[in-house]
């Protein structure tokens, strides 16, 4: 049996019919996969009617109970890490009101502990002072008066000490200039003011420190549970925890060379005079 995820629709119901397809022809019930793969047979009951989208260790342990060929194996596990990722595009998030989409965020940020962010090209919206914050919509349609006004309301999360703060910028991320320089003066000092609040790292990567692999992409982890990855196009949602534990890892390797605390305050106010000099 072949089975091809592009023809399949990359979708979770297109994994749950073919794992249950491939119960019912090794004639196993559902109570005795879930036996052979030690999970509940409700969870398999609910893989398998598409409620619950099973992670790649979910899916290898049932390909393993049903003895799965290797080729057969190596397909369904390439589609359920498409059923673990989400991709939304830029016009979609448009045609819905950005709006919605710092709710979205605000959800995300209210349910995590643990946050970390990592910055190669800009700084983030929770960093961001309000013209920074205009200009990076300039090219968004439509009125972004109450984007702006939520991006804003967003940024009182990072005085929750109950939750944790990491945001990882490049030296380019400190000083891509959408705004006038004296607004840039602004916008650094708000950095370094930022990076004391007791609950926030904020750490610099000054030019020429970066590792082997280059900074290629924005992405933000929520603990354990999610990364999100920017694109210009739009964005990937990953929920499998392979792909969540590959981001950790990569900002790990970049925290460990990173700048913080006096280091990077003092970074930032050479960042500082370097654009009063040019005024």
């Amino acid at each position: 049996m072949t089975l091809d995820p592009e023809q399949l629709g990359r979708s979770k119901s297109d994994l749950a019919e073919i794992l249950r397809e491939l119960r019912k022809r090794a004639g196993l019930t559902g109570d005795r996969l879930a036996r052979r793969c030690a999970m509940s047979q409700s969870k398999v009951s609910k893989i398998e009617t598409g409620k619950v989208t099973p992670t790649l260790v979910d899916v290898e342990r049932i390909l393993t109970a049903l003895e799965a060929p290797r080729e057969l194996v190596a397909e369904v596990t390439a589609l359920a890490r498409i059923a673990n990722t989400q991709w939304q595009d830029k016009r979609s998030s448009w045609r819905r009101g950005l709006e919605k989409r710092q709710a979205e965020l605000a959800s995300l940020e209210n349910t995590s502990s643990d946050m970390r962010y990592f910055l190669p090209a800009m700084v983030t919206g929770l960093l961001a002072t309000p013209e920074y914050i205009k200009a990076s919509l300039d090219n968004s349609p439509g009125d972004t008066s109450r984007t702006v006004a939520k991006k804003l309301e967003r940024q009182a999360v990072l005085y929750d000490t109950k939750k944790s703060f990491t945001f990882l910028l490049t030296e380019q991320a400190v000083m891509w200039a959408i705004v006038p320089r004296p607004a840039m003066v602004i916008q650094v000092e708000r950095l370094a003011s930022l990076s004391r609040l007791p609950n926030v790292r904020l750490g610099v990567l000054p030019n020429g420190t970066s590792p082997a692999r280059g900074p290629m992409n924005t992405f933000t982890t929520y603990d354990d549970r999610l990364a999100t990855v920017e694109t210009f196009a739009g964005r990937l949602v990953f929920q499998d925890p392979r792909d969540v534990i590959q981001h950790l890892a990569i900002f790990a390797a970049y925290e460990r060379i990173a700048l913080f605390g006096d280091e990077a305050r003092a970074f930032l106010a050479d960042c500082v005079r370097s654009i009063i000099h040019d005024l």
